[in-house]
């Protein structure tokens, strides 16, 4: 009888033992399929992204390199003024900015051979004569050059319907504060003139007035 008891308890010890066993191979297993796997696809799109924004910072600095976007103009100053050179400035500038840069006038200087108010274009070339001078032969120009030296002088004494301001426009002959004014409105509200002819379309300006002032005036 002793015998029988005793062999039931060594049965249940090897029951009870493999039951922990699996009861701890259960837990093991769990708790793996449980640890957070790393996404495979995750480093990839990390180093996708930064070469997408590399790229584009790239591209960006190109941008900011470029002619169009720096908003600069050089020019070619000569003449009358304190410091002749090329200098660079800002494509709004007029060319009274570029004496500016350039010292001023100097006391010979004839002030009426440039007009101070023209916008300026890059590698343009700005000559300021001298009192008494004929800039017309100033350095001798071929004949062409001459003629060259001709059509800017006429263009530069004309003023820019586009450009010009309410003071520009009044030293038109024949050209009041209200009449500037009205060319000025018509400007901003048609986005500017495309042809002299626009100027008809101004209340007062008529096919005679339009003849007295076509060789005054330009849009280029």
């Amino acid at each position: 009888m002793l015998e029988d008891f005793i062999e039931k308890v060594k049965e249940n010890k090897v029951t009870a033992l493999l039951s922990l066993i699996i009861a701890g191979l259960l837990v093991s297993f769990h708790l793996l399929s449980q640890t957070p796997q790393p996404n495979k696809n995750q480093l990839p799109a990390i180093v996708s992204s930064g070469k997408k924004h590399s790229v584009s910072s790239v591209s960006q600095k190109e941008t900011d390199k470029s002619p169009s976007s720096s908003g600069k103009i050089t020019v070619d100053i000569k003449g009358a003024v304190k410091k002749e050179g090329v200098y660079t400035l800002s494509s709004q500038s007029r060319l009274n900015d570029a004496v500016e840069v350039a010292g001023g006038f100097t006391a010979e200087a004839d002030r009426k051979s440039v007009n101070l108010a023209q916008k300026l274009s890059d590698e343009a070339v700005i000559y300021v004569a001298f009192k008494g001078e004929d800039i017309s032969v100033v350095g001798k120009p071929d004949n062409s050059q001459n003629a060259n030296n001709s059509i800017d002088t006429e263009q530069s004494d004309k003023i820019n319907l586009n450009t010009a301001t309410l003071a520009d426009l009044q030293t038109i002959s024949g050209i009041g504060e209200k009449r500037a004014q009205d060319i000025i409105d018509y400007r901003d509200s048609n986005g500017g003139f495309s042809s002299l002819e626009d100027l008809k379309n101004i209340s007062g300006i008529g096919d005679k007035t339009f003849e007295k002032l076509k060789d005054m005036v330009t849009i280029e």
